[in-house]
């Protein structure tokens, strides 16, 4: 803790340095500002950005702070981080713990007219049940954006931010809601009526994400790590993930991007299972935007239950 603290002084004393300079600039800037009209937003990992973009499209420049292929959890910001935060409209993040670093951040930079979005403001999150994951990064479990109403959730906090930086254009920040809620809306509904009428709802995952899609769709995950992916299984762990699978038929072994494969790929062949890749959206992944891996996460769950 200490460490960090020294390490978030020294970045600030930094910031301010390079602040001090601003003012040989300020007409290159203003030149700059003249040039586009939109807004500067700040956001956490690739979810956050997949739903500012689908809300603001053309009217907002967007700079994603973690870099793709990084883990959210354990990310500390860099000098560079702290100088995009200190110059943005908007800043948006998770939230329930998902970015330790993310209050810290803010209060860092010089930026009185910063709006930070904790996009899961308000939301009915998933409680943590291990005492250990409680103690070590908090009450809930923070993957609320890999649910559709989740998803649904978030962007209509990110809307209201874009609203208040951006009010002449709230129409059409409406507008763009309405339409990806639409989309949301119709993958659910497509999957909530395929799930339903299908016995078996056990599914098995690299590491716990899927809690809140879960939530969704009466469906319930097993998986090899727990929610913030730390440290592999014991082998009594282990004994008795091949044993409910072979209780429960399971046929499929999901895996995901930042999550190691090794437990996984020796699991699926313990109960003669298929590996199949499953989507987090935590980072950009074969080129999908959200939609397109949640449909192709729901359609995989559903073919492996059918």
């Amino acid at each position: 803790m200490l460490k960090k603290t020294i390490v978030f002084i020294v970045l600030l004393s930094m910031i301010l340095t390079l602040s001090s300079c601003k003012g040989n600039s300020s007409q290159t800037n203003s030149s700059n500002e003249n040039k586009t009209s939109k807004i500067k937003v700040a956001v956490s990992f690739n979810a956050m950005r997949e739903f500012v973009s689908a809300i603001g499209k053309d009217k907002v420049d967007i700079t994603t702070i973690v870099p793709n292929g990084t883990e959210p959890h354990e990310f500390d910001p860099k000098i560079k981080d702290l100088q995009t935060l200190s110059t943005a409209k908007v800043f948006v993040y998770n939230g329930l713990g998902m970015e330790k670093w993310a209050d810290k951040a803010v209060q860092s930079v010089d930026n009185k007219d910063l709006i930070a979005v904790d996009a899961s403001k308000g939301a009915d999150a998933i409680k943590n049940s291990d005492p250990d994951e409680i103690k070590e990064h908090g009450e809930y479990d923070p993957h609320l954006w890999i649910s559709l109403k989740g998803a649904e959730f978030e962007s209509n906090n990110i809307k209201d931010a874009l609203v208040k930086a951006d009010p002449k254009n709230k129409d059409f920040y409406e507008k763009n809601y309405t339409d990806f809620k639409s989309q949301l809306d119709g993958i659910y509904n497509d999957y909530k009526s395929k799930l339903s009428n299908l016995p078996n709802k056990n599914f098995v995952t690299g590491h716990a994400a899927f809690a809140y899609l879960c939530r969704d769709f009466g469906l319930k995950q097993n998986s090899v790590e727990d929610v913030f992916a730390e440290g592999e299984p014991s082998s009594k762990r282990l004994e008795e993930l091949i044993s409910y699978c072979k209780t429960n038929n399971i046929k499929t072994i999901f895996v995901e991007d930042m999550v190691s494969p090794k437990v996984s790929n020796t699991l699926a062949k313990e109960v003669n299972a298929k590996v199949e890749k499953i989507y987090t959206v935590e980072s950009k992944e074969d080129n999908l935007d959200y939609i397109q891996s949640m449909k192709q996460n729901l359609q995989e769950i559903y073919n492996s239950l059918k």
